[in-house]
């Protein structure tokens, strides 16, 4: 049996709280919430084995940093996109579909409901599931999942927890009304 593919995995310390990132040779495949362990038992069900420390690859060492400048800039209000390479190899197929469109469905500093993103998803009685793979986002942040609300505008289902949810809103609000 060949041994897994491997993934750079750190842990980035934002305003949000810390964010775990991985990158494998091509691709930022995590940008979670989780701590550690989680990240880790993340990415053996995506069959990649997580390297820390010294042992990482130079590409990869080299996405991790991208993403986290990346962040910064944009957690700092100097950037509105994310250009880092990325790959939702650990999200489910309907998760994978579900996120993949969220900044080309909900364009920065705009928001939507569950029960909205599911029907410009084409499954308008879908709610619950688009909820359920938002919450499964593997690319939290740099895929926009904190623009889904609640109905009503509720800040709800969020990894970060509302927090950063409502830290995020603020920002890309402020951020869209100044341009």
């Amino acid at each position: 049996m060949s041994p897994l593919p491997t993934a750079t995995l750190r842990t980035h310390r934002t305003v949000l709280g810390p964010l775990s990132l991985a990158a494998t040779d091509d691709a930022l495949v995590l940008c979670a919430f989780d701590e550690p362990e989680q990240a880790q038992a993340r990415l053996a069900r995506g069959k990649l084995a997580a390297v820390e420390g010294g042992g990482a690859n130079l590409a990869q060492r080299r996405l991790v940093d991208e993403a986290r400048r990346e962040l910064d800039a944009y957690l700092d209000g100097r950037s509105r996109a994310f250009t880092v390479t990325s790959d939702l190899r650990l999200a489910t197929p309907f998760s994978r579909a579900t996120v993949a469109r969220l900044g080309e469905l909900l364009p920065y500093g705009s928001t939507a409901t569950y029960g909205e993103l599911a029907s410009l998803l084409g499954r308008p009685r879908a709610a619950r599931a688009v909820g359920t793979a938002l919450g499964a986002n593997p690319l939290c942040v740099v895929l926009p999942c904190h623009r889904v609300v609640g109905a009503g505008g509720r800040l709800t289902g969020y990894a970060g927890g509302v927090t950063a949810k409502r830290y995020l809103l603020d920002l890309e609000s402020e951020r869209a009304e100044a341009s």
